[in-house]
């Protein structure tokens, strides 16, 4: 396992750096909301109509999910934990084969305590549906529509919201990472 994190948070970490490239050569700028209480390391310059400049920036202190799996007593898939543990930032834009996404990252540690709290309710409602427990790594453009892991296995599905995940789309998430391009 420890070679499937270490490849994801190289793949995650160059993904970003082609995806900030592919902006600067294209003189776009990405804006994410300016948390008022907290600054994230990824942000830069000044603050405007609640809006922040950001580039993501990788993190540099562990995340810790224990108090997460002792909670829903069950461990995340160590994919699950890479991907979040790795970056800094808003939404990072790609492009798959299947359509547009956008990679969520972390906007700073208190959106951590956040995402902990969405995982917990999304794996709450996934049990009462009795469906397979999966955790969502990003967003599409259609509406209800997630790309999520499946915790079991590390495979990434398309998921829609209260539905069972449908269809494969990577067997694990490097190979899913492998097929993504800067939108």
């Amino acid at each position: 396992m420890t070679n499937e994190v270490e490849l994801i948070r190289q793949q995650l970490t160059a993904l970003a750096q082609q995806c900030t490239e592919h902006a600067k050569l294209h003189q776009q700028q990405w804006f994410g909301w300016a948390d008022p209480a907290a600054e994230s390391p990824a942000q830069y310059g000044a603050v405007q109509a609640e809006q922040v400049a950001w580039w993501p920036v990788v993190q540099q202190d562990p995340l810790y999910f224990d108090d997460l799996e002792h909670g829903l007593e069950m461990a995340l898939h160590p994919a699950i934990k890479a991907f979040y543990s790795t970056l800094w930032g808003g939404e990072l834009q790609v492009r798959h084969p299947r359509g547009a996404a956008s990679l969520l990252l972390l906007w700073h540690a208190d959106d951590f305590v956040r995402l902990q709290q969405n995982i917990i309710g999304h794996v709450l409602m996934k049990r009462r549906l009795k469906q397979r427990e999966t955790v969502f790594i990003a967003v599409t453009d259609e509406e209800d529509m997630m790309l999520s892991v499946l915790n079991s296995t590390g495979e990434v599905y398309l998921e829609q919201t209260g539905r069972e995940v449908s269809p494969l789309i990577a067997p694990d998430l490097a190979s899913f990472l492998a097929q993504v391009a800067p939108a």
